[in-house]
């Protein structure tokens, strides 16, 4: 059944991808709302009072922004988010009981701003990538190495999993496992980057390598989040698959990696 839900979940991707660039924004609006939302409720659950409606309305206004006004707009958009949790959480709408003083827990905005970074601010990243001319494309190539890294870890950590990378983090990461990643990251960009944007073959496999490395790092934070949260997925919205960012986590910090290569090693 997972294997079914994951590829039922790239072809709506492909298929947003082929209908119109603007299906792909709301698809990835939809899901960096749904993060957003699981990553509250997670935090809520360690006492952390995480404003919900300004992190809900930041998330709608960053990732479209992104698309339609490039990079000042997804940064303009970032900041007034931050400035949105900071005025919601002075005014007191978030107190935990009634009657406390209208103070700022350091805690609670931190939480909202790590949020807010997390996931619309790096998925604005691959909507300025979608922006392009060949953005479909770019998208494409930048889901390609994601999953290159996953399926090379995964397939060379079952074959020659010997030595663990992080046990205290992620038991079943190992060495030799990365080094699969690496390897069909490598060749998955070095094909990909000259068939679907006409790069340097040499460019697609830097593309491939910066991938793995990115999306081992997101891996491995959203694994010790998780830890320090007391739980095993973000939530149980998708099958066999734990919450929407579980299936984000690898591919959230990868956006700005393969945004800035692609810039400028492969321009339009």
């Amino acid at each position: 059944m997972a294997s079914g839900v994951g590829i039922g979940l790239i072809a709506l991707v492909v298929a947003c991808l082929v209908i119109r660039k603007e299906a792909f924004v709301v698809l990835a609006t939809v899901a960096v709302v749904l993060a957003v939302r699981e990553m509250a409720v997670a935090f809520r659950a360690r006492h952390l009072d995480v404003p919900v409606v300004p992190l809900v309305a930041g998330a709608v206004a960053i990732v479209p922004a992104a698309y339609v006004g490039g990079p000042e707009s997804l940064f303009v958009s970032y900041a007034l988010t931050v400035a949105a949790v900071l005025l919601w959480r002075l005014t007191g709408h978030t107190s935990p009981e009634p009657g406390v003083a209208r103070v700022l827990p350091v805690a609670d905005v931190a939480g909202a701003v790590f949020i807010t970074t997390y996931a619309p601010f790096l998925a604005g990243f691959a909507m300025l990538m979608l922006a392009e001319p060949d953005g479909p494309w770019r998208i494409l190539v930048f889901i390609l190495c994601a999953v290159a890294s996953d399926i090379g870890g995964f397939v060379a950590g079952v074959l020659f999993g010997r030595h663990p990378m992080a046990p205290s983090v992620s038991p079943k990461k190992s060495w030799e496992g990365m080094a699969g990643s690496v390897v069909l990251g490598a060749v998955t960009g070095a094909v990909a980057v000259p068939l679907a944007l006409h790069g340097s073959w040499w460019v697609g496999a830097l593309l491939g390598v910066a991938a793995v490395l990115s999306a081992t790092v997101g891996d491995l934070s959203e694994s010790l989040l998780k830890r320090d949260l007391g739980i095993k997925d973000m939530s149980n919205l998708i099958p066999e698959h734990g919450g929407i960012m579980d299936r984000l986590d690898s591919l959230l910090p990868t956006a700005p990696v393969i945004y800035l290569v692609l810039h400028l090693a492969v321009p339009t």
